[in-house]
């Protein structure tokens, strides 16, 4: 459970701007997002060996 606590005189926009980021570094709706329906680990490896090879290509381009 994430708390925020709001100081003496404090915004009420910059706290909720600070939940939100909080929200955003915690992951919590990443780990929902992917709770919310299961995938096969061979489908994770799969997609997971898809990323690696763009990021490569990626870097590859970067340095020629």
């Amino acid at each position: 459970m994430l708390k925020i606590p709001v100081k003496d005189g404090e915004n009420i926009e910059r706290a909720l701007k600070r939940l939100k980021r909080k929200f955003d570094r915690t992951k919590t709706m990443r780990n929902l997002r992917e709770r919310k329906s299961y995938s096969k680990p061979s489908v994770l490896k799969r997609a997971q060996r898809q990323k690696a090879t763009y990021v490569q290509s990626l870097r590859d381009q970067e340095n020629v």
